[in-house]
């Protein structure tokens, strides 16, 4: 699964994405559900335009958006099926730039989050969906959640599942909507293990309060 992750350089993804746009966010340490992250969607011209929405999908049918809780990950395996996520996996897809996540280890009792990012540092993009809710004021909320898949052989040490990560070469694949590629065992295969690492980080990233760069030093295994 996906629970925490972080954009700590937000600046590289308008020109990742080649944006027309500014995108007004802070980098981030620890990105927790429910807060507001940066999504990317591809207009009908086919240009990348970004948009700010709230992490934990509110599927358009939902009578509360507590529902979002629920929903901050979708496996991959189940999007076509899941009333939750048909819809927006049919007609609704983003990507979610990222350029680091946590996971946690557990050790004689206790849990050890440990950092997770590409050796190069560089900027990725989860698969995500997005979706419209109305609350009851009649105002639009937009939401999203994030994809996962079964875990490399890295993640695999501390949790068996794993963001679905899309490498450039096929984020056009994944936001068309044509296309079907939850069913292509290529497409939802683990990211690969020899592009990332991941380290041990100190345990206030537990905490979604604590939002600084401490968050993902590296710490003694």
């Amino acid at each position: 699964m996906c629970g925490r992750f972080t954009i700590t350089k937000p600046e590289a993804i308008k020109v990742e994405f080649n944006l027309r746009e500014e995108i007004d966010y802070p980098p981030r340490f620890n990105i927790a559900p429910s807060q507001t992250i940066p999504i990317i969607k591809q207009d009908k011209h086919g240009f990348y335009r970004a948009a700010l929405v709230r992490w934990g999908l509110i599927p358009f049918w939902a009578k509360d958006e507590k529902i979002g809780y629920k929903m901050i990950n979708a496996r991959a395996e189940t999007l076509a099926e899941k009333p939750a996520f048909r819809e927006a996996y049919k007609k609704r897809r983003c990507l979610i730039p990222a350029d680091g996540f946590f996971e946690w280890q557990r050790t004689d009792g206790s849990k050890q989050p440990y950092y997770i990012r590409l050796k190069n540092r560089g900027l990725f993009t989860f698969a995500g969906l997005w979706e419209e809710w109305k609350n009851p004021d009649g105002v639009v909320v937009e939401s999203t959640t994030i994809i996962t898949t079964t875990s490399n052989g890295i993640i695999a040490k501390l949790h068996d599942r794993m963001p679905l990560i899309v490498p450039p070469s096929r984020r056009g694949t994944w936001l068309n909507p044509v296309a079907d590629p939850i069913h292509d065992l290529n497409f939802v295969q683990p990211f690969d293990p020899f592009k990332i690492v991941a380290h041990p980080v100190s345990r206030m990233v537990n905490d979604a309060k604590h939002d600084a760069p401490g968050c993902i030093v590296t710490i003694p295994d």
